[in-house]
């Protein structure tokens, strides 16, 4: 109960001055109780209006002493304000001489009564001040001590009064005038303090929640008084500023409607803390909640429970404090900064960038990702879905029900964002999207940087802690472009290459393996996630997430680390061509086709039952063109080999007459793909020293290795490859090795076709892991003959493919002549290397070849230096058809030659000769795939050989050869 106030009428011993004395005293101290949320200005209104109702009462009283030297005018000054209604009733009953004695007591109270609700604080309900509670607490219990003597006083002078002239005495007259002018006072006050006065409520529906301040526990000072209207007094008609009513805390219906439906894109605006009439409104949606507490340093407010997991409060705060949220579940509590009164992390650059396409770091604005934001650590989570009606995060942090974690739409980008305070590392998570026709969908982030291991299909909050020991690799590397330097590649499944083998397993072999056999690049088949190991892969969910099925993306860094240490560098498959349609990924992610065409015909893949991505959406081409340059900037990938770059550059690829739409110009290329791939090797050749981009590109398709800005015959920029696989020569190659020798020469331009050509790419000559499955058998079984015959025309093919114009790539298992084929369930046939095993040094042998290959390949600059140059390759002889003979030289930029003769009959050929430059004074052998310690039958050139000035195949001198049979010498100036 509010502690009843002294009374506020004059005691009736106090002379007049005193009494106005006491009345300006209460009036101060009144005014210094006004309530701490009124602003430095109003409370000087409130004090200034306290001082005028003070003054007013005491000239009045010192009129109606002044003049009035008779003992009435001093027994009218000396009455007490403490006269209340009962005695102005008493008054009115008798002579109008009293009436006008007790209108006098009356009036001069109320104007001191006045005065006091001007300048009193709210301290009772029901828009009650302290000084009218007094007053109906007065009428309530009775008279006081003060009104009961004047009620005897006035009864004892009822006799004198009757007799009394009907005329006023001089005392009366000046009481008269001190009453008029309290009443002019009076008014004054009134209309002040009616201006100055705390806003009334307005009254509320029966509808809707009532507002109601928190309850608050500790301490007390805190807790400011509800604003309440001051007291009403009548008075003259004024200008007054605009009554504000307090509003109701509670989330709307409306809202609460599709906040529970997961189709608000605002919640922010409804959820969290917010300025409001009255005060600071707190609403926090937490479903399951028995309880939530608001916690601001010394203030606990318990939000009061609207049902639904909604609840609200309206605390009388000037300003948002920094707070907490106490949410009491059955059997915890969870102690949390409230995740909806926290501004937005992605900036409007942001926003804009996603919008145009122009966000070369995406990864790092989409995704989640643990950070500090405004002084909290959590997670942010943000992710493009613009066809979506609300998208919500659930995770293992709230139980897998994102119901009360609403994101926010930030303007028209599409793009939902939500900062999660103290989820991090770890914390499993996927996005709930409400579709456009109200169903839902839970998706994976297509950003997520970590999964769950397959099957499973989460998306895994993570950061990186990998420290980089690299810096010597990557310097060297953007040294030398790689179309002029060594580049023999080794192609490996990482899964299978060591079945069971995690990536830091794998760094401690394979990086070893690979420099022993001299190779400069190994080349990983898919690791960015994918559902179906049978896919190898190339059928991708998570594009920027390697593989869980080895480790975590730090153990994937740890492997490319190592392998850059070993003097290795990394080439990783990349497939922006198609996605597989599985429910929890990219297809129709937010509902509608988005991330694919919207075009069915478009957007079916017609070879693998995937889907193409729509490359005429910048957002689209955005998330493909930054995710080659994240796999090189965070993963220190060293080049893509972009896969099935054919099916993306033709409409008509696969499909019949009637199944595709022809281009603008009528034609049947891909334009808006043409762009994307443009794109993506400008912008990582731009930002990646060193790097290089290569193309699965099977056709004819011109200027696949040229720059983007030169254009060729076809009117198009070129596609900016670094260099691009020759499919040709590989079919070609390989099926002229499928045939008997004595066969060969009906298909000898096979194997010279590919001069024809060899310099309108910048190639490799690729013998990958497409060559060894699906029946084709491995690249030694492809080979005619017996197990002799097919080792040694394995061991000629290699040599004459070392020797050619181009980079090398050998997938894993040919280098030790594996017999069976690929399987990506066991991998390699290691234990052929047993040496246990009886034909162990048969595979040994063709293992040893490999790795001298790549040794003088390496130390022989006529064999890489001007691979994409006509001046670095001249034919001996390449019409030796009879003779399944095929004889080159290769030059470096100095002109230095390297001989390469391949004799792909199995018959040796003494005296062979062939025609050399007559400034090369002797020859020797280095390196002779027939070799004994090869498994061959040692027939070699020991000796050094010399020049003989008889002319032949168009030269002045020539030397003579023995040509062991099925198989490549190397020969180099002595």
């Amino acid at each position: 109960m509010t502690p009843r106030p002294p009374s506020s009428g004059p005691d009736p011993k106090q002379t007049a001055e005193q009494t106005a004395a006491a009345e300006t005293s209460t009036a101060k101290r009144t005014a210094k109780k006004t309530p701490a949320g009124k602003s430095p200005a109003e409370k000087s209104t409130v004090r200034k209006t306290a001082e005028k109702a003070a003054k007013s009462v005491k000239k009045a009283a010192e009129k109606a002493v002044a003049p009035a030297g008779s003992a009435g005018a001093k027994t009218a000054a000396k009455k007490t304000a403490a006269k209340k209604t009962a005695a102005k009733k008493a008054a009115a009953k008798k002579a109008a001489a009293k009436k006008a004695v007790a209108k006098k007591t009356v009036t001069k109270k109320a104007a001191a009564q006045t005065a006091a609700a001007a300048t009193a604080p709210a301290k009772t309900t029901a828009g009650k001040t302290a000084a009218g509670k007094t007053a109906v607490k007065r009428t309530a219990a009775g008279k006081t001590a003060a009104e009961k003597t004047a009620v005897k006083k006035a009864v004892a002078k009822k006799a004198v009064a009757k007799k009394a002239v009907a005329g006023p005495s001089a005392g009366e007259t000046a009481a008269v005038a001190a009453v008029a002018a309290e009443k002019a006072a009076a008014r004054k006050t009134a209309a002040t303090a009616k201006k100055t006065a705390p806003r009334k409520s307005a009254p509320r529906k029966a509808a809707e929640p009532v507002a109601r301040p928190a309850p608050v526990t500790a301490p007390a000072p805190v807790t400011a008084p509800a604003p309440v209207a001051a007291r009403e007094t009548p008075a003259e008609p004024s200008v007054e500023t605009p009554v504000e009513a307090a509003v109701s805390p509670a989330v709307g219906a409306a809202d609460r409607e599709r906040l529970l439906d997961g189709s608000h894109h605002s919640p922010h605006s409804v959820l969290g803390a917010h300025p409001v009439p009255g005060g600071v409104a707190f609403r926090a949606f937490r479903p399951y909640a028995l309880s939530v507490t608001v916690v601001a340093g010394d203030l606990r407010a318990e939000l009061h429970d609207d049902g639904d997991g909604f609840f609200s409060g309206l605390l009388p705060l000037s300003e948002v404090p920094v707070y907490r949220l106490l949410v009491a579940y059955e059997g915890a509590v969870q102690d949390t900064p409230d995740a909806y009164g926290f501004l937005p992390t992605l900036g409007d650059l942001d926003l804009h960038l996603i919008g145009e396409g122009r966000h070369e770091e995406l990864w790092q604005a989409l995704g989640a990702h643990p950070m500090t934001h405004q002084g909290v650590t959590g997670t942010r989570f943000a992710v493009w879905a613009p066809n979506a009606r609300g998208v919500r995060v659930a995770g293992t942090f709230n139980f897998w029900d994102g119901t009360g974690h609403a994101m926010r739409a930030l303007g028209s980008s599409g793009v939902w964002e939500l900062f999660v305070p103290g989820v991090g590392e770890g914390e499993l998570y996927k996005f709930e999207i409400t579709r456009p026709d109200g169903s839902k969908t839970l998706r994976a982030d297509p950003l997520a940087r970590r999964t769950e291991v397959p099957p499973a299909t989460s998306s895994i909050v993570t950061a990186s802690h990998h420290v980089w020991q690299d810096a010597e690799w990557l310097e060297r590397r953007a040294g030398l472009p790689a179309h002029k330097a060594p580049f023999a590649v080794y192609e490996v499944h990482l899964p299978s290459w060591r079945p069971g083998l995690t990536y830091r397993q794998l760094a401690e072999q394979l990086p070893r393996y690979v420099k022993d056999l001299g190779f400069t690049h190994v080349e990983l088949m898919p690791v960015a996630e994918h559902p179906f190991g049978g896919s190898w892969g190339y059928q991708v969910t998570g594009f920027y997430a390697p593989t869980a099925r080895l480790g975590t993306p730090d153990d994937f860094k740890y492997l490319v680390d190592a392998l850059h240490q070993a003097g290795v560098g990394v080439l990783m498959d990349w497939v922006p061509a198609h996605f597989p349609r599985d429910a929890w990924a990219l297809a129709e992610f937010d509902g509608r086709p988005l991330y694919e065409h919207q075009d069915p015909l478009r957007a079916a893949h017609p070879d693998w039952g995937t889907l193409e991505f729509d490359y005429g959406r910048n957002e689209v081409r955005n998330f493909l063109v930054a995710n080659a340059v994240y796999w090189c900037e965070e993963f220190h990938i060293d080049g893509l080999r972009v896969d099935a770059v054919a099916s993306m550059l033709y409409l008509d690829y696969s499909r019949e007459p009637g199944q595709w739409t022809p281009n603008v110009y009528g034609g049947r290329e891909n334009l808006d793909a043409v762009a994307f791939l443009q794109e993506m090797n400008a912008t990582v050749y731009r930002r990646v020293p060193g790097v290089v981009t290569v193309a699965e590109e099977s056709t004819a398709w011109d200027g696949v290795t040229r720059a983007t800005h030169h254009k060729g015959p076809g009117g198009f920029g070129g596609l900016g490859f670094g260099l691009k696989w020759n499919m040709g020569w590989m079919h070609d190659s390989l099926d002229y090795m499928s045939h008997d020798p004595v066969h060969r020469k009906y298909h000898h331009d096979e194997m010279t076709f590919s001069m024809v050509y060899a310099y309108s790419e910048n190639y490799v000559l690729p013998i990958s892991h497409d060559e060894v499955v699906h029946g084709k058998g491995s690249l030694v079984s492809k080979m005619p003959g017996d197990w002799w015959q097919q080792r040694a025309n394995l061991r000629a093919y290699l040599g004459f493919m070392w020797s050619h114009p181009g980079k090398q790539l050998l997938f894993m298992g040919q280098e030790f002549a594996q017999g069976a084929e690929w399987s990506e369930t066991h991998g390699p046939d290691w234990w052929l290397l047993d040496p246990g095993y009886g034909a162990e040094a048969d595979h040994r042998g063709v293992r040893d070849l490999v790795r001298d290959l790549n040794a003088v390949y390496r130390h022989t600059p006529a064999l890489w230096q001007c691979d994409t140059e006509p001046e670095g390759f001249q034919w001996i002889v390449g019409d030796a058809a009879e003779d399944n003979v095929f004889a080159f030289l290769r030059l470096d930029a100095d002109g230095s030659p390297l001989l390469a003769v391949s004799n792909f009959a199995p018959v040796v050929r003494t005296g062979y000769r062939l025609g050399v430059p007559d400034d090369v004074p002797a020859w020797h052998e280095v390196l002779n795939t027939d070799a004994a310690k090869y498994g061959g039958s040692d027939v070699t050139n020991p000796d050094v050989v010399k020049p003989e000035p008889q002319g032949a195949h168009g030269r002045p001198a020539s030397v003579r050869l023995t040509l062991p049979p099925l198989a490549t010498v190397w020969l180099r100036p002595a």
